[in-house]
């Protein structure tokens, strides 16, 4: 225990130090929230892919493929395709428009995009966002506190305060450019652990009998890459569910602000290949440690969640503690605590521009200037913690038996079907207008909720919505009515790049 409170120590001492690093280029609200957008390519390519994977990459991830077995690699493949259609074509798009708007936030993109002359889009967008990034918060201090608990053995709630103070302090002190930099750092960590712990284990377990032998042994179904049911439709719409988490790369704030920060065009054809990279191989070894716990420890006709835990969220755990010495451990529990603060560091930042800006400043206080913001932009940023704290603590003692991988797509499908139908029409349809966007944006906000409580609950159909989950039918539904509203309300003007 000695050994991994110190390597945690040692962890923590480390962010401290890059957030007082940061702090010293903080001089204005653009510093603050987007680093002045002078952000190099290593730093946001390894910054958008650590905010987009968070904690359910390690604690989600690998149950999944612990409970999924081949099936789960469809999601590897949708993020990584995901990642490449936004890397390759929008990021430059969505950078020079930025630029061009002189914009902060992505409610400020929207906002001038359409040359509104109203605030009703700026406030759609930054109370959607607002919701949903504190849910998303809460989830990831949920998986701190269970990382906390499975992997060092400290209370859940303790777990969860000490994670909370760690991430808080060191936005606080160094905002956007704390955030990128402590990500970057995190994201090297993660990507090393992952990549090598499959290959240790493999080797630790004498090769088996094979993965596929092994799965085979356990239950034949775990090697059906087309999906484990004898149904056809439900395998297609597992499939679907699986692949297209993958669309939330398309447009969500928390990756586009990292667009927005890099500090010019050039730098996002360097940043692809990093990015795609860093998808392919953590993603891929993510799934690959699940189905190599579930051969280790479970056998045939054992409840796989009775051993790996609710949604196999204890398998990382299991498998850490089981083939790497302590000190691996311990640098194990960093990493997990690395993938969770690199998203909640983000998704603060993100909620507290939304009130700060976009509502404090841009509707009620227009006169007062950026550089008096940055305290007031701190304060709003520890009154969003507090509340996503308080959301995980009634997580934890409502819903015991919560499954944490499909918790945390419930609020990254929020902000990807609210926002990434409405970056990509804005990007590439010149005939899409205010009137559609504000459409898109209530359309994906209000069909997350409908598809997770009422089609998912409905006799018959609802199994099918259940595996196809939220993300993708609001999406093209966010996409189609957009489309539609535009058509019926049209404008002239939208700049057309």
């Amino acid at each position: 225990m000695i050994t991994k409170i110190t390597v945690l120590a040692i962890y923590v001492a480390l962010l401290f130090l890059i957030g007082i690093l940061a702090s010293r280029r903080v001089k204005s609200m653009s510093d603050y929230y987007l680093g002045g957008k002078k952000m190099g390519f290593w730093a946001v390519a390894f910054s958008a892919r650590a905010t987009g994977e968070s904690g359910w990459l390690l604690i989600g991830l690998t149950g999944m493929g612990a409970i999924a077995g081949y099936s789960g690699y469809w999601v590897v493949a949708g993020e990584l395709l995901g990642v490449f259609i936004s890397w390759q074509f929008m990021a430059k798009r969505f950078k020079i428009r930025s630029d061009e708007y002189k914009a902060i936030t992505i409610p400020d993109y929207l906002q001038s995009h359409f040359k509104s002359s109203t605030n009703t889009l700026r406030i759609i967008s930054a109370s959607v966002l607002v919701v949903f990034v504190v849910i998303y918060v809460a989830s990831q201090m949920d998986v701190t506190g269970i990382a906390f608990e499975s992997m060092l053995g400290i209370d859940y709630r303790i777990g969860v305060l000490v994670g909370f103070s760690i991430v808080l302090i060191y936005i606080f002190i160094g905002g956007f450019v704390a955030a990128v930099w402590s990500d970057m750092f995190q994201g090297i960590l993660m990507f090393i652990g992952l990549v090598l712990l499959p290959i240790v284990v493999w080797f630790s377990m004498d090769h088996g009998a094979g993965i596929t032998e092994g799965l085979n042994t356990i239950d034949p179904t775990l090697t059906q890459i087309m999906g484990r049911s004898d149904d056809g439709w439900m395998n297609l719409f597992t499939i679907i569910g699986f692949s297209m988490i993958g669309l939330g790369f398309l447009g969500s704030p928390q990756v586009y602000v990292r667009f927005m920060s890099i500090k010019s065009e050039n730098e996002i054809d360097k940043g692809k290949w990093v990015a795609l990279l860093f998808t392919l191989l953590t993603d891929a070894a993510a799934v690959t440690i699940g189905i190599l716990a579930r051969i280790y420890f479970t056998s045939e006709g054992q409840d796989p969640e009775a051993v790996l835990g609710t949604g196999g969220e204890d398998v990382l755990s299991l498998i850490t503690n089981e083939f790497l010495p302590t000190i691996l451990v311990a640098i194990f529990i960093a990493i997990v605590l690395s993938a969770i603060m690199s998203t909640i560091d983000s998704l603060l930042i993100l909620a507290s521009s939304a009130i700060t800006r976009d509502f404090y400043q841009k509707i009620f206080r227009p006169d007062i200037k950026d550089e008096d913001l940055t305290n007031f932009s701190r304060l709003v940023t520890v009154g969003m913690a507090l509340v996503a704290l308080g959301i995980a603590i009634l997580l934890y003692y409502l819903y015991p038996d919560r499954q944490i991988f499909w918790i945390m797509i419930f609020g990254w499908s929020g902000i990807a079907a609210t926002f990434c139908p409405v970056i990509i029409l804005s990007l590439f349809w010149k005939g899409y207008t205010e009137k559609g966007a504000i459409a898109s944006m209530i359309t994906g906000f209000a069909s997350v909720i409908v598809f997770k409580f009422v089609f998912s609950n409905m006799e018959g159909i609802g199994k099918y919505f259940v595996e196809l989950d939220v993300l993708a039918p609001s999406f093209a539904l966010a996409m189609i009515v957009g489309y539609i509203v535009s058509k019926m309300f049209p404008n002239k003007g939208i700049k057309d790049l």
